[in-house]
């Protein structure tokens, strides 16, 4: 039961720390202050990235495969292996009894002696003829349904719209021609680098005296406030702004490489593409209620990261997740558990000979030789407060060594420290040379930074609805 509430932000906390002020926030008892958890201690994107070192430092000196329009820009190539497909504009003509059948596509991709497969009824065609354009978006094939007894025939009204695809082709005995499909299976995708920073500062007497604000009470349990010192403060505010560009942020640069935003000055602001806007373009995507969730839809899921995966068995793939959707899981596996009457495991132990705590923690889950594994991010509880959302990725190194997510920055430009000091120094006390005759200091952090997907296909939303 809650007691009372009290807020310890500051209504200043962004200007400059003082003794004075802090003196009358506090009180005449300093020495009850305590320190708070925080709620936030571990960074999803900085764990995808740093932790698993997939930093990619630019040196826009050299040349690299990351290829560099301007500094600030990162470029890479996906290899995506799609299928080309081309829609039936139109048909005349069923095909039976050996009939031509003339069929109009959008463009010219097949020719003569080419054989098509219509998708929706698996159906094959060979061209006849080379083909006629039409107009810039019409291209004629006169064409022969293939069957061995003439029986077969089409359904124009039902094929048109759907998709057709190549299989190969077929040459007459001294043919004079031959055709290569060539197409280009190479996408370009691009993200960019950008600038976060973070600045506090202090009097010279604040800082001498901050020890004693921070005091951390040792026996009075009734701690009401929290204070940490200014470089802490700082360094949090750093790591959770970036924290948040990397997975939340949405871009601002058009395709001709221009920020939309600019400042008084006429200056770009540049917003770089996070993690999740970068996986939301091109995933798909599981919508769902709470009662529909259950483990089929997983290994459905898993089905469809499998197919985009160069090898169909052995994958490991995370599932980051908010705390709604991590708690479904893990209810959703204690009930797959019990339908499969295991239950028992619970219970007793044979190995030690004893009764085990009930419940379990399920951390991973396997299927069709496939591995996902549960990790839970509260950042994500801030952006899908009220909705369970997650999102598969893979992280595995595809057969160049390219990790599926990059931390992308400059050399020695991930962190940079400055510490501006005035009269005191950096500890209020200190004597010597300072950059200021104020009374004063400022703790700046800031650093360049953006990251890279680099498979966005590779990926899985689920979203509660």
């Amino acid at each position: 039961m809650r007691i009372t509430s009290f807020s310890s932000s500051h209504a200043q906390m962004s200007g400059t720390r003082t003794y004075e002020d802090f003196h009358k926030w506090i009180g005449e008892r300093p020495e009850r202050l305590g320190i708070v958890s925080n709620l936030y201690k571990q960074y999803t994107a900085s764990s995808l990235t740093e932790a698993l070192m997939n930093v990619y430092a630019k040196d826009y000196k050299k040349s690299d495969r990351f290829t560099s329009l301007d500094s600030f820009l990162v470029e890479w190539d996906i290899d995506v292996n799609f299928v080309k497909r081309i829609p039936i504009l139109a048909v005349e003509g069923d095909g039976s009894h050996g009939s031509e059948v003339i069929f109009q596509f959008p463009e010219r991709y097949y020719e003569m002696y080419d054989v098509f497969v219509i998708e929706e009824t698996r159906q094959q065609c060979m061209v006849m003829l080379s083909p006629i354009r039409r107009s810039d978006s019409i291209v004629e094939y006169v064409c022969r349904l293939i069957d061995n007894d003439y029986n077969e025939s089409l359904e124009p009204d039902a094929i048109v719209g759907t998709d057709t695809r190549f299989i190969t082709n077929h040459m007459p005995e001294l043919h004079e021609t031959g055709f290569t499909k060539y197409q280009s299976n190479i996408e370009k995708h691009r993200t960019y680098i950008g600038t976060t920073r973070c600045d506090i500062d202090y009097s010279a007497k604040y800082r001498a005296l901050e020890d004693q604000f921070i005091n951390i009470a040792t026996k009075d349990k009734d701690f009401t406030l929290k204070l940490t010192g200014a470089e802490k403060v700082c360094l949090d505010s750093f790591m959770q702004a970036r924290n948040n560009k990397l997975l939340f942020s949405k871009g601002n640069v058009d395709v001709n490489g221009k920020a939309t935003i600019s400042d008084e000055l006429g200056r770009p602001i540049i917003a770089t593409d996070g993690i999740i806007p970068q996986v939301e373009r091109f995933a798909t995507k599981f919508a769902f209620n709470e009662s529909g969730f259950n483990v089929r839809l997983w290994e459905q899921a898993m089905q469809e990261m499998a197919a985009k995966s160069e090898e169909p068995q052995g994958n490991v793939w995370s599932f980051v997740c908010n705390t709604r959707m991590y708690n479904l899981v893990q209810r959703r596996m204690s009930n797959w558990i019990r339908d499969w009457k295991t239950t028992g495991c619970f219970v007793w132990s044979q190995g030690a000979k004893d009764y085990v705590d009930l419940g379990a923690t399920y951390q991973s889950y396997e299927y069709g030789g496939n591995k996902i594994v549960f990790v839970l991010d509260r950042s994500l509880d801030l952006e899908f407060s009220k909705k369970a959302y997650g999102l598969f990725l893979d992280l595995t190194s595809d057969s160049n060594g390219t990790p599926g997510i990059m931390f992308f920055t400059f050399k020695g430009g991930q962190l940079i420290h400055n510490v501006i000091t005035g009269v005191g120094g950096v500890t209020g006390l200190a004597s010597g040379e300072v950059s200021s005759p104020v009374a004063g200091a400022k703790i700046v952090n800031w650093g360049y930074h953006g990251c890279g997907v680099m498979n966005p296909y590779r990926s899985v939303i689920f979203e509660e609805i």
